[in-house]
């Protein structure tokens, strides 16, 4: 069975095209030179009027008329208004009259003029007489034949193209997720590839963010359920109040990590949240820092966003300071540059230079950091996360004196959708 080829059906599109002008051009031609008012006939008036003036003498007008026929390659007859026989010039035998002229083979080979006094001008050639409609189709065919040939190396380009756009996909859909297509030129087909690579990018990202957040998850979960396991089995050899209060807090603990994991994998995908409501930071603000007896600065400041999701930020900032670094924990909610900035600050140890520019990094834990402390390293990764998403950022920095200092800048007026 063969192939349908796209440019196989492109070729035969362009050839139908060519064949239907050259009919149409043809047919043109065939009904125009089917015309009684042949162009040469209106071109032999003009001839014999010019060369063969009322007022030449009879012998001037044979020597004229001569020079017509040698000039045109013919033999020459004018036969006057009662189409007798006046004069020639040629190989002219006898004194035909115009009917038995007109009765004479070759009919296809004779013009007729008009001089103006009346009298009939017969030119009859003697060499072979073509007729421009033959060069005319001739002319055609040779033309749409070489556009015939021109048109296959462009049309097989522009599929070739499309050929490897298609292996390209191919061989990403196989599970090469970092291949990509070569983007050649400004047309469609490199709109298409540019967009086919884009999306491969986001792609590839989500399920490398996906697999990286299932491995080290699968990682963080072993210790809670194997520190509730050992819990447990102790409870039922000799239940008490110690053991039951670590279960509950290995519970909480694998309820917090299970919460920040569907979190983290929600904000990772194409489907982001909705960012249209206003939010007043301040009250927000003020809450989760009593819950674990943090102090408030600031004033009142509303934000486009997600209220569930700002509060997160604040949280997880709030809970930061409170498990790694040292009291007093302050969190500032304050306006700078037209942004809003929330700073949770505390008086602890504070963060190496290198550590810095990792700390919101997904399930990474400074040096020291142990699961003891409490986190998995996910909490500052979605502050990061929110933050973008809300088309602001988050960054580290010290305090002077020691102390460290966590900062999320937010646009006060709505983020445009990317």
């Amino acid at each position: 069975m063969i192939r349908s080829r796209l440019y196989i059906k492109m070729y035969l599109t362009v050839l139908c095209g060519l064949m239907l002008v050259v009919l149409s051009l043809g047919t043109f031609a065939m009904l125009a030179d089917d015309d009684d008012d042949n162009p040469f006939s209106g071109r032999l008036n003009q001839f014999a009027t010019a060369m063969l003036g009322p007022d030449l003498p009879q012998d001037q007008k044979q020597i004229m008329l001569d020079r017509l026929a040698r000039g045109l390659g013919a033999d020459v007859y004018i036969f006057d208004t009662d189409n007798n026989f006046v004069q020639a010039s040629g190989g002219v035998v006898g004194r035909p009259d115009l009917d038995t002229l007109k009765d004479r083979k070759q009919s296809d080979n004779k013009f007729y003029g008009r001089l103006p006094n009346g009298n009939t001008v017969v030119a009859v050639m003697t060499g072979k007489w073509e007729k421009p409609r033959g060069k005319f189709l001739l002319a055609i065919l040779i033309v749409a034949v070489a556009i015939g040939i021109a048109s296959l190396p462009a049309v097989r380009y522009l599929t070739r193209r499309l050929e490897d756009l298609r292996k390209g996909v191919e061989h990403w859909g196989e599970g090469a997720l970092s291949s990509r297509i070569e983007v050649c030129g400004h047309d469609e087909i490199a709109l298409v590839a540019k967009s086919f690579n884009k999306a491969a990018d986001r792609v590839e990202k989500l399920i490398n963010s996906q697999k990286s957040l299932l491995a080290n998850a699968s990682h963080e979960l072993r210790s809670p359920l194997a520190r509730l396991r050992m819990a447990g089995e102790m409870f039922e050899a000799s239940p008490s109040e110690n053991l039951r209060d670590e279960i509950i807090r290995n519970l909480a603990e694998l309820d917090e990590l299970v919460d920040e994991i569907l979190l983290k994998s929600r904000l990772d995908s194409d489907q982001s949240p909705e960012l249209d409501q206003l939010v007043d930071l301040l009250p927000i603000a003020a809450e989760e820092a009593a819950a674990v007896g943090a102090e408030v600065d600031g004033e009142s400041l509303t934000v486009p966003g997600n209220e569930r999701l700002l509060r997160r930020v604040i949280r997880n900032l709030v809970q930061n300071a409170t498990r790694h670094g040292k009291p007093p924990v302050t969190v500032y909610v304050r306006t700078q540059a037209e942004l809003a900035h929330i700073s949770v600050c505390d008086l602890g140890d504070g963060l190496k230079p290198e550590e810095a520019t990792r700390v919101f990094e997904p399930f990474y834990r400074p040096e020291g950091r142990s699961e003891s402390a409490g986190g998995w390293g996910l909490g500052l990764a979605l502050v990061a996360e929110i933050a973008r998403l809300h088309g602001g950022r988050a960054w580290y920095s010290p305090l002077d004196g020691g102390g460290a200092c966590f900062t999320v800048e937010l646009p006060i007026s709505r983020p445009s959708k990317a």
